[in-house]
């Protein structure tokens, strides 16, 4: 009997592992993401993001690094996220009226944002 069961046991293992895709570390260029609060906006909002397991933004790279499960989102879905938060990633642009609420020291250096300037 308990041989029959770690069989059993041995087989719904494999089988549930089998099913398992390992999560994907992407990175993204933010060049926006200059700043605390650009960080925590980033980070605070795609915690909720279907398929995101972990998020890491270093606005002295400006680079945003997400792992994500591709069972549940892809590369490209992550990337909008962070556009509709009103941030550029890679090639998406930010969705412009999200872009606007954003701000002053989140937004493109040529709207006259980037970091504070040291005095």
């Amino acid at each position: 009997m308990k041989t029959l069961f770690s069989v059993f046991f041995l087989a719904v293992t494999l089988t549930v592992s089998a099913q398992y895709k390992k999560p994907v570390i992407a990175q993204i260029k933010t060049p926006q993401a200059q700043c605390a609060e650009c960080k925590e906006r980033i980070e605070k909002f795609m915690k909720s993001e279907e398929g995101v397991v972990k998020i890491v933004v270093d606005i002295r790279k400006k680079i945003t690094t997400v792992t994500f499960v591709p069972d549940r989102t892809n590369i490209e879905n992550v990337k909008t996220a962070i556009a509709n938060l009103g941030f550029d990633a890679d090639d998406v642009m930010a969705e412009p009226e999200q872009y606007k609420r954003l701000p002053l020291c989140c937004k493109r250096e040529a709207d006259g944002g980037g970091p504070p300037k040291k005095q």
